[in-house]
């Protein structure tokens, strides 16, 4: 499966999402110092697609969580669509923060709230939507993650998959220009995991939205994102196009990758030299490989 390209992205195109210099650490209980990261910078241009990933503890996490001042850098500065976060007052972060919706592992759904409720709770927050302008957001939302039928429904009576597209929909109500994804596949099965990663490259290819996903599962990198970065110890290692072919990689993971790459297209190749004429081809039937 091939990546859609994105024209923003090419060219001089100033980056939707700039990081220079950020270093963030934690002190532990133990009296020490943890730099969860270290001095990096980084440009992701709109409409990308784009992969963090590394080890268990390599900063990755911290790093998605640095880019919308859930974590406040120690040091360097973040840029979300030509603006330094680091400079603005509270209610300014508040304001922009509504340019960059963000979902989570665990989805933070509000159980005693039905979906409608759900998706629209950052609309209602800020007071400045009329309740038709509401409704027509909220069904919009949820028709963009299949979910229009589920409008009335309460959390507790829906999947994983679908409480996930919740989160989705309620992240894109007030019209992200990026939106973070923290490990957003990881509480899912195969199965659900394929259909959401549908789901996000859908809603990528329609409204142009930049995603940056962090994830451990090396086939959410290779079937969804163009670009990646791998992360260790709090640095950035290496960074690449992943459907660009290119020298050695330096770490494990980018070989993994890599590897992936070259099996998807030889599958690719097989299945159509082998496929009956007029014959439809699935060939998205992957196993997810983990880190």
């Amino acid at each position: 499966m091939s990546h859609p390209s994105s024209d923003a992205s090419r060219g001089n195109a100033a980056p939707v999402i700039r990081l220079q210099s950020v270093q963030k650490s934690f002190a532990l209980p133990s009296g020490e110092v943890f730099d969860a990261v270290q001095s990096l910078s980084l440009d992701i241009h709109q409409g990308d697609v784009f992969g963090l990933i590394g080890k268990s503890g390599a900063g990755k996490s911290t790093l998605l969580r640095l880019i919308n001042l859930l974590e406040r850098p120690d040091a360097g500065k973040v840029f979300v669509g030509g603006r330094d976060l680091t400079t603005l007052s509270r209610s300014e972060l508040r304001d922009t923060r509504q340019n960059i919706g963000m979902i989570f592992q665990q989805f933070n759904l509000l159980q005693n709230a039905t979906v409608f409720d759900n998706v629209a709770f950052p609309l209602k927050i800020h007071g400045r939507h009329s309740k038709a302008e509401i409704d027509a957001r909220v069904r919009e939302c949820l028709a963009l993650v299949g979910l229009a039928e589920k409008i009335d429904t309460y959390p507790a009576q829906l999947s994983g998959g679908q409480k996930q597209r919740v989160a989705i929909a309620r992240a894109l109500a007030p019209r992200p220009q990026v939106l973070l994804c923290d490990e957003p596949t990881s509480a899912l099965d195969t199965e659900t995991t394929r259909a959401l990663l549908e789901t996000l490259r859908d809603i990528n290819q329609k409204i142009g939205v930049t995603i940056v996903i962090v994830t451990h599962e090396l086939s959410v990198v290779e079937v969804l994102c163009r670009n990646v970065a791998i992360l260790e110890k709090g640095r950035l290692i290496e960074q690449f196009a992943v459907d660009a072919p290119g020298p050695e990689r330096k770490t494990a993971l980018g070989r993994e990758i890599d590897e992936l790459v070259r099996r998807r297209e030889r599958d690719v190749r097989e299945a159509r030299e082998s496929a009956a004429p007029g014959a439809s081809l699935n060939l998205n039937a992957q196993e997810p490989a983990y880190v």
